[in-house]
């Protein structure tokens, strides 16, 4: 499978539209499935349950037409509460996170339940036959002792789905608020960021040297636009069956252009497998999450200086910025770097990814985010906090190192931005800081 197929497999069910056409389709099927055990006589017993009164075309006619009617306002109510939520949260929060909103589950189920049952009720309707018609055949006829025809089974399940979005609409009136409170959204990402980390980096309390580059001829990229994907077990399938090696000079998340050098080859003529190793690229207009922890780190970041920007001044959002960033070093911090692309063949991988660096990582967090902190006293002082916390499970000097300079740059920009009380009470953070952990 190439890098595109998966690439849009990964993004086709995060498609704000994908599971409303989904669930339309499910429930066209629903229908004309019910439809048909009712025509063909196998629900001719629910005329015998004394607890199930009958329905009469009439009414089953009406409570459809009001079911499917009012399905579709919903629907429509429910769509336009989410732009609403949508366009106040990527306003006040960054538009980075516009794609973290539009492919949230409860978003997208609760409309697609609606918009399902208005389908399925749509359906039903045209089978029923009211009492004065003419039956369109002889299994008409036959389906019930009523009058005309209803589809008793299909007006039951029409019930049921009824029942069903009630309750999916009360969750949705409860899940929309919840989801733009910016404890939830930064729990979200920080939660996402988490597990992304330790799909890449599985191997904990490990610490081997990154695979270097071995350089050779550059096969350059195509186009403009993101490194959004990039498909590994192709390009070691490729790297095997040309008996060469492939050093990578790009990671997920980098911008490249015309001309831009994708990868070295060594052992082999670039043009002979060009197009393939090409193949095995996603390159887009966006960013996304997928194989790029470091785009979650950035929106990390990104809520943190606005919430410090003068125009907002809230703190205590950045801190909570902060501490995801803390949980997500330490856990990046605990972690073997290398990418096993080759899985158990590791060590004579023909595929040589870029390397990960812990301080690359450290200065894209913390080190983007710092300047803004030194300027609050209170969010200052959470940082030299939360870097020690971070620095604490890390059983590696070296990285606990890097840690230590972040402290130490912050300092320095403090002195510069803070005065008076502000100040004495940071260095005195500050030289506990030095004292407890180092």
């Amino acid at each position: 499978m190439t890098a595109d197929i998966r690439f849009f497999w990964a993004r086709l069910n995060a498609n704000y539209w994908f599971y409303p056409a989904l669930f339309s389709i499910l429930g066209g099927v629903l229908a004309f499935t019910m439809v048909w055990i009712d025509r063909a006589g196998f629900a001719e017993f629910l005329n015998e349950v004394d607890w199930i009164v009958p329905a009469r075309p009439k009414g089953a006619a009406d409570m459809l037409t009001v079911m499917a009617g009012s399905m579709i306002g919903v629907a429509s109510t429910v769509f336009s509460i989410t732009i609403a939520a949508v366009a106040y949260a990527s306003g006040n929060y960054g538009p980075r996170l516009l794609t973290n909103f539009m492919e949230d589950r409860g978003n997208q189920l609760s409309l697609a339940t609606f918009i399902g049952s208005f389908v399925y009720a749509l359906i039903v309707l045209r089978a029923v036959r009211a009492e004065d018609e003419t039956p369109a055949a002889a299994a008409d006829a036959a389906a019930t002792a009523l009058p005309g025809f209803t589809p008793q089974l299909s007006l039951l399940v029409a019930y049921a789905l009824m029942g069903l979005c009630v309750a999916v609409l009360v969750f949705f009136l409860n899940h929309i608020p919840s989801s733009i409170r910016i404890n939830k959204v930064l729990e979200g990402i920080g939660e996402r960021l988490l597990g992304a980390i330790r799909d890449t980096y599985p191997v904990e309390e490990n610490f081997r040297n990154a695979v270097q580059p071995v350089g050779g001829q550059s096969l350059t990229a195509w186009r403009a636009g993101y490194v959004q994907l990039i498909d590994f077990k192709d390009l070691s399938r490729i790297a095997r069956d040309s008996s060469c090696t492939l050093s990578l000079r790009v990671r997920n998340g980098d911008f490249v252009h015309r001309h831009s050098a994708l990868v070295d080859v060594r052992g082999s003529e670039p043009e002979a497998i060009e197009d393939r190793v090409r193949e095995c690229f996603t390159l887009g207009s966006t960013r996304t999450p997928e194989q790029d922890p470091q785009f979650l780190i950035d929106e990390l970041v990104e809520i943190g200086l606005r919430a410090l920007s003068p125009g907002i001044n809230d703190p205590f959002t950045a801190i909570t910025a902060i501490h995801w960033l803390g949980a997500a070093t330490a856990e990046i911090g605990r972690r073997d770097l290398r990418k096993d692309i080759c899985d158990d063949e590791t060590e004579d991988c023909p595929v040589i990814p870029l390397p990960d660096d812990f301080g690359h990582y450290v200065k894209r967090g913390f080190g983007a985010i710092r300047s803004a902190v030194a300027s609050s006293p209170i969010a200052a002082e959470v940082m030299l906090d939360t870097l020690a916390n971070a620095a604490a499970p890390i059983n590696h000097e070296g990285r606990q190192t890097l840690l230590k300079e972040q402290a130490e740059k912050l300092a320095q920009q403090a002195r510069l931005i803070l005065v008076g009380p502000d100040l004495e009470r940071f260095e005195e953070h500050f030289i506990e800081f030095n004292r407890t952990f180092w």
